[in-house]
């Protein structure tokens, strides 16, 4: 089965991303969003993404011309998910928020849609227990930036989401992933073992053992890890590390996922990481 009809419910910085990645594979992509100024802002990040291809060669511009008119903005949910084949949730990382949005989608979007969440810890079982048929949902966790990073967690909840989680793993094919089949625990695999990498590197700052530079070359230069894990912390955005590390601590109870207070005072001071302009580094884009 192919899925040409794509709707991504939140315009934000994961949204646009997996909107861009669909539209690239040649679906029909809706962007939703409560917010308008979301999606304007959307609009202008995909066209940025656009340009960047065009400047890089990997676009034409017969390219560029296609994948903009692959993608529309939709202000009313119903709009953007009556004809979807794939509805994919990037919205806030809120338990309450999700349950009520997918309890909705499930009304308005066609029985044969494929449902997903692309929550990177929240318990995908949880999400789907407002729905009437909660076997639909599976966990479809995309990594920043979208159209880079090769990866995507399928998060399976019971055997009954077996059929669709085949059809999730289907469909990152078609987008040009690469996809892990993961069980339903608390942040999955990769969240699971990053924050853990990424709340020690902040600790290790904290006491002053290396600059967050130093920090992060050890593990590019040492372990070639592609991105150390205080500049990965900024292009995800310390606010996001901050909620999962919170849910970790509080779900399993380990220390190791016990936010350090480096971590808490950034967030409280509105250091957020790229998007806000400074986190560990100083961003000038």
């Amino acid at each position: 089965m192919t899925h040409r009809r794509v709707a991504v419910l939140g315009a934000g910085t994961m949204g646009h991303g997996i909107a861009y990645v669909a539209a690239l594979a040649g679906c029909e992509v809706a962007i939703t969003d409560a917010r308008a100024d979301a999606l304007s802002q959307a609009r202008e990040k995909i066209d940025g993404l656009l340009a960047g291809g065009l400047k890089r060669g990997k676009l034409t511009p017969a390219d560029e011309a296609a994948v903009r008119g692959r993608i529309r903005l939709e202000r009313v949910l119903r709009g953007a998910v009556a004809t979807a084949d794939v509805v994919i949730e990037a919205v806030i990382e809120d338990l309450v928020i999700k349950q009520q949005l997918f309890a909705d989608v499930e009304r308005a979007a066609p029985a044969s849609a494929l449902l997903a969440s692309n929550t990177s810890s929240l318990s995908i079982a949880d999400i789907a227990s407002s729905m009437a048929r909660p076997a639909r949902l599976v966990g479809m966790h995309f990594f920043n930036p979208v159209h880079i990073m090769k990866l995507v967690e399928v998060v399976t909840h019971g055997r009954e989401s077996g059929p669709a989680a085949d059809r999730a793993v289907a469909f990152a094919r078609e987008l040009g992933k690469e996809p892990i089949v993961v069980k339903d625990s608390p942040g999955f695999a990769s969240s699971r073992l990053g924050v853990v990498l990424g709340l020690e590197a902040m600790r290790m700052l904290e006491q002053g053992v290396a600059s967050a530079e130093d920090i992060d070359k050890a593990m590019e230069l040492g372990y070639n890890h592609p991105m150390g894990p205080l500049k990965l912390t900024d292009q995800v955005g310390l606010d996001v590390r901050l909620a999962i590390a919170d849910y970790l601590h509080a779900t399993l109870g380990k220390p190791q996922y016990e936010p350090p207070k480096i971590l808490r005072e950034k967030v409280k001071k509105g250091e957020l990481g790229r998007k806000t302009g400074k986190g560990f580094y100083t961003w000038s884009d």
